[in-house]
């Protein structure tokens, strides 16, 4: 007779782990030509401490994020500090992403200093007028479509 199974508790918590642990890896503008592309097809939009920009894609696949943090904003380590934070924040909101969209976001000096509480909400606040935002402009380009679908 053999013993029953009993599970390794170290594999089952690094399971636990992985499962939990999202990667922005997959959802990162990388090319400067995507960037540019996302600055002439959409506007500046600005929140209390960053400025953003959403630009649809031109084929639709998984959304993007790009964070810019410039040398106004401080020494590398004070922005790399600022991306870090940022990008923990992103992590944990993967799901609000605007689909078929590009987003990218300009932080300002004060995302330093700013509790991590409040840089959540206001993130998830811009997320989710991205979500509205998409959701309009996805709706004023199918009117046309159902218009001529109507007229046959």
């Amino acid at each position: 007779m053999s013993a029953p199974f009993k599970a390794d508790p170290r594999t089952d918590i690094s399971a636990v782990r992985e499962s939990t642990r999202a990667s922005l890896t997959a959802y990162r503008l990388r090319k400067h030509a995507d960037y540019q592309h996302a600055y002439e097809a959409s506007r500046k939009r600005r929140s209390a401490s960053m400025s953003w920009f959403l630009a649809p894609q031109a084929v639709a696949s998984t959304p993007r994020v790009g964070l810019t943090a410039g040398k106004v904003l401080g020494k590398a380590h004070e922005r790399n500090r600022i991306k870090r934070r940022m990008r923990e924040v992103l992590r944990r909101h993967l799901d609000l992403l605007p689909a078929g969209c590009d987003l990218i976001l300009h932080p300002q000096r004060t995302v330093l200093t700013l509790e991590f509480t409040k840089l959540e909400a206001e993130l998830v606040r811009i997320l989710q007028q991205a979500n509205a935002e998409r959701a309009r402009a996805s709706t004023t380009e199918a009117s046309p479509l159902a218009k001529a679908e109507l007229a046959r």
